[in-house]
């Protein structure tokens, strides 16, 4: 559906501040590289806590992250072979989760009934993904598809983000094209426009006009010369729960989110460059313009838009009920897409518990008083 691109007031959807994720869908929580054989790492899915181990074999496994026994962290215990061993007892679990030996129980002798959860886990852009919602949904919905991952012809560069700020927080931030005015003195974009708006039940796709000048923009090929005013089209694509954004010709944004809870997230971003050199001088150039476009261009914009995320975070905790204004329609129904994604399986987890069982259930705090604290602040600041 084709929405207006008018700028005008709008009122800002307080509750979405409280809602969960739709769990049906693949999430990143750690580079690949990062985990050797025989090591287990502790990640956390929208507060689900989850142990990640990689077997001697090379495959990756994830289990909750709680010993069926008692309790205790699995990810504190020890890879053995294909299993992970609880450190407490020694009690040890395979990657579907099942207990296959107790190391003090006679041989021969009948195991208990104590098996811990397991989650779909697969390795893809060198990251590590997991699937924390229905199992059987794991095939159909897939991480997104990264097109330049290992085309010639194009320079990648990930950076990997802490935010201390709700999911909804930083997925405005990546929508707002009109924030240029915080990253001036980088010579960041100015003069943003928004073209085109359109909606679907899980994805939003607005189209922007920007313009850039100085040497930074020269030196990424935005401009011939650093003085010269160069405008381009931009396109920022969110397919629920993550982005990727697109500069004609010039670079290509993926930006994968993992919401860890009400106000810690982190983002896993891929991205691409055009280098205008040939491939047998890019390639052996690649790690030292990987190491000065991370550190000295994308973390120092990076570090601007986190203060601003996290100042956002502490203002909504010290008063929830405070009103806010947008006149950005793409920020309206990111909103809406993310409350509606979040209901969605909410429906769905109580037609399956029957009864609406906690352990599907996530209550939003205060859900009506927030939806009804909303003020139609339209035409206020037209």
């Amino acid at each position: 559906m084709e929405l207006a691109t008018t700028l005008k007031s709008q009122a800002v959807r307080n509750v979405v501040r409280e809602v969960g994720i739709n769990a049906d869908y693949w999430y990143p929580v750690e580079w690949g590289y990062r985990l050797k054989s025989g090591e287990v790492i502790p990640v956390s899915v929208w507060q689900q806590a989850i142990a990640v181990y990689r077997d001697d074999e090379g495959q990756l496994h994830a289990l909750e992250d709680a010993c069926p026994h008692r309790g205790v962290a699995l990810h504190k215990g020890e890879v053995q072979g294909q299993t992970i061993a609880c450190r407490y007892h020694g009690w040890q679990f395979d990657g579907k989760g099942d207990c296959v030996n107790i190391p003090y129980l006679p041989a021969g002798q009948k195991l208990p009934c104590a098996q811990a959860r397991s989650y779909p886990i697969q390795e893809k852009y060198g990251l590590i993904w997991i699937f924390p919602g229905d199992p059987a949904l794991a095939e159909i919905r897939q991480p997104p598809h990264v097109v330049e991952f290992e085309q010639p012809g194009w320079l990648d560069v990930s950076v990997t983000a802490r935010l201390g700020a709700h999911f909804s927080i930083c997925n405005e931030n990546a929508m707002d094209v009109f924030h240029g005015f915080l990253h001036q003195k980088l010579q960041g974009w100015f003069n943003p426009v928004l073209l085109s708006l359109c909606e679907t039940e899980a994805s939003i796709c607005a189209e922007y006009q920007v313009s850039y000048k100085g040497r930074l923009a020269k030196f990424l090929g935005l401009a011939e010369q650093a003085d010269t005013v160069t405008t381009l089209p931009i396109s920022v694509q969110y397919h629920y729960p993550h982005y990727h954004s697109t500069l004609q010709g010039v670079s290509s944004l993926y930006l994968m989110r993992l919401p860890v809870g009400p106000s810690e997230s982190r983002s896993f971003a891929l991205f691409f460059f055009r280098v205008r050199l040939p491939q047998w001088l890019l390639n052996p150039l690649k790690p030292l313009l990987r190491n000065v476009l991370r550190r000295f261009v994308l973390l120092k914009f990076l570090d601007q838009d986190i203060e601003m995320m996290e100042s956002e975070q502490k203002r909504y905790l010290e008063r929830p009920t405070r009103r806010y204004v947008e006149i950005n329609p793409a920020i309206i129904a990111l909103q809406r897409l993310i409350i509606r994604q979040y209901e969605l399986f909410q429906q769905k987890s109580e037609q399956t518990s029957g009864n609406g069982n906690a352990s599907t259930k996530e209550p939003v705090s205060s859900h009506k008083a927030m939806a009804s604290s909303q003020t139609d602040l339209t035409g206020e600041f037209q």
